[in-house]
């Protein structure tokens, strides 16, 4: 049985201090962190009762020697080729976890694409634009934060690129 989420307007994260200042409409969601799920992205999905479809992991990669970062649905998996591909580069491999988290400001499982540490370049998997809002880490693990798209591409710089695998 899913647990029920949280809902507030506020939780002082990095990210939400960000979208505050930026004036976006947006909403959190806060449910209890299990530390046992194996999929910190499924978890939210199931705690919020959303589809996975709608709801974005952020990963890390190094993208030819650059931290990139790709915003992909939790239904799916990153395809590292087609990362490398929509920022101009050759290859791309998963940042190390410790690299990604000093770089970011935030801990594996609560990277949120918002109010990072250094703004890297991104990249949104197209299949966010069918949706009227997705979710994504809102900075820490067990809070996402619900936005549109459109703000999510504009707040970051990402640029829209199909990333994922099913």
């Amino acid at each position: 049985m899913a647990k029920k989420p949280k809902k507030q307007q506020s939780a002082g994260t990095p990210a939400t201090v960000a979208l505050t200042a930026a004036g976006v409409d947006f909403t959190v969601h806060a449910y209890d962190h299990d530390p046992s799920h194996p999929s910190y992205g499924e978890e939210a999905a199931e705690a919020m009762g959303v589809s996975p479809e709608r709801v974005f992991k952020t990963l890390v990669a190094d993208v030819d020697g650059a931290l990139t970062v790709a915003v992909v649905p939790v239904a799916g998996s990153l395809d590292l080729k087609a990362l490398a591909s929509a920022v101009g580069g050759k290859r791309a491999a998963m940042a190390d976890p410790t690299l990604a988290e000093r770089t970011t400001g935030y801990v594996r499982g609560g990277i949120s694409p918002l109010g990072q540490r250094r703004k890297l370049p991104t990249v949104l998997d197209a299949s966010a634009s069918a949706h009227p809002t997705i979710c994504v880490s809102a900075g820490r693990r067990g809070l996402e934060v619900e936005l549109s798209p459109t703000d999510l591409a504009g707040l970051t710089g990402a640029v829209l690129s199909r990333i994922a695998r099913a």
